[in-house]
Formats: C-alpha cells, structure tokens, sequence
C-alpha cells in the first residue's frame, strides 16, 4: 500500500486533508484526487489527521483506515461551564483508602494518557507501574535517604524545600513522600530524547484526568522524581531500561474523602498583544 489512498468514488476534493497536514505532505493540484508529495514517506509522522478529518471518510493511511477510527461522539461533547466545572474540581489527592487499584483499572488509565499529544507525535512515554507495599514502603525512604543528602550538600536547595521539616514528619510516621497511596505510575523516556519531558508530563496530566472520570485520585510525586532523576540509589532501584529516566511520577488511590467547593486560585497575570 503507498502512504495513503483515497477512494475516488467518495472524495469530494475538498483539500482539507491537505489543510491539515503538519508537514505539509499532501499535494492537491484543482481537479485532481489528494495525492502524497515527494518524499512525504520519510517525513510523515503518522498523526492521523488526514485519516480523522476527513468528512466523506474517503482517505486511508497505511497504518490506519477510517474503520480503525472511533467515531467523534456529538453527544458526549462538553459544555464550556461543564469543561471549566470538571477542570477546577480536580484535586490533588493526598489521603487515600485502604483499597487496592485493579490491574484493568490502571490500564485504563494509561490506554487513555496513551492519547496525549506528543512532540513530532514521538508517543515516547514509557509506563513503569507500582504497586507493592513493601517496596513502594522502600522506594519512599530512599527518597528521604536522598533528602538526607541534599542537606547535608545543598543546604540552600533544603531550605528552599522546607526538607529539615520533611524529613522530620518521616521519621514520626507520616509518609510525606507517597503518602500511602497504593499505586505509583512513573513516566518514563529515552533520557536524549528533548520531546520527552513534555510528552511526559502531558501525558501524565491527561492521566490525573481520566483518574478523576473514573473515581480515583491523584498527586504529583514531585520528592519521588527528584530522586529519581539524580539520586544514584533510586536510579538503581528502579532498573529502567538502559539510556531511559523518569521524566514524572504520579500517585493513584481511591480518595478517602470528598471536596465539597471549589476553591479560588489567583487572578491570572496577561499580556496581550492581539493588533
């Protein structure tokens, strides 16, 4: 099969798919048919989009026909208000339930975050998930072992993140590191790779959000990366595969509790230069 093709029957020429294209890989010369321009095999980055635009659904990629497709639901599009509602209700779960995340659930999860943009569609974020106590229980004092560290070598820094304090709530009992919290998902990528920490993180947040769709909860595990991105010990622990990091972690729990309202954040600061 060449790059695309289109079925002429169907194609109104209506040059959107050309439109589209990222890349710009997609000729449409008037009264001819969509066709690919020189060189757009090796330029493609296998987005979609020409696939997905297409209103007669007459274009078919090599890697994906309009049937491979879901169907865009009209019925499940969001209102402004209810968009902005789901948005500011989201919180950052702290305290969790004593109650286990299934394997299908946290799949979900990452099926979903799967979907998140990535830059030249790279798709690079890799998912290393967590859930045993025992050594999420280990993985948590190595962090305060690598918290230990920065305040006794970077006394600043520990100062900046209040880490004395920190330390001192781990060694009365709280876990101020993953906050018991029964899963931990880690993002992770080829460290070389420059897309990788946005892919990362964007992918992570499309993830809190789908957590919240389905009733659980979430909070950044920002010690937990730290230490995993710098710490030779954790980075040990965790056994990535060679040339990969840790580009984000995030906890996952059912909440224990519910929020009520919500609250106020600051007046946002804009510029603009619209003329």
């Amino acid at each position: 099969m060449n790059l695309f093709e289109v079925n002429l029957d169907t194609c109104n020429q209506d040059g959107i798919c050309a439109a589209v294209c990222p890349a710009g890989l997609i000729e449409l010369r008037e009264n001819a048919y969509p066709t690919p321009v020189a060189g757009a095999e090796e330029v493609c980055i296998r987005c979609g989009h020409c696939v997905a635009v297409c209103p007669t659904g007459s274009l078919a990629h090599r890697i994906m026909t309009p049937d491979q497709c879901v169907p865009i639901r009209k019925d499940f599009k969001l209102s402004t208000e209810q968009c902005e509602h789901f948005l500011r209700s989201r919180r950052s779960i702290r305290v969790y339930k004593n109650k286990p995340v299934s394997q299908d659930e946290l799949a979900k999860l990452i099926e979903i975050a799967r979907y998140a943009p990535s830059g030249h569609n790279s798709q690079g974020a890799q998912w290393h998930v967590l859930g045993n106590p025992d050594e999420l229980k280990r993985l948590a004092g190595i962090v305060i072992d690598w918290m230990r560290y920065v305040i006794a070598n970077m006394p600043e820094l520990a100062v900046a993140m209040q880490l004395e304090r920190t330390v001192k709530r781990w060694e009365a009992g709280a876990d101020v590191v993953l906050r018991n919290a029964p899963v931990l998902i880690i993002a992770y990528a080829e460290k070389d790779d420059r897309t990788a920490p946005a892919t990362c993180t964007i992918a992570l947040t499309y993830l809190e959000l789908a957590a919240t769709s389905m009733g659980l909860g979430c909070c950044w595990a920002g010690y937990f990366n730290a230490a995993a991105t710098t710490f030779p010990p954790m980075i040990e622990a965790l056994a990535l595969p060679q040339g990969h990091q840790s580009f984000g972690a995030m906890m996952v729990g059912y909440p224990q509790f519910k929020y009520q309202r919500l609250p106020s954040r600051k007046t946002p600061k804009i510029t603009w230069r619209l003329k």
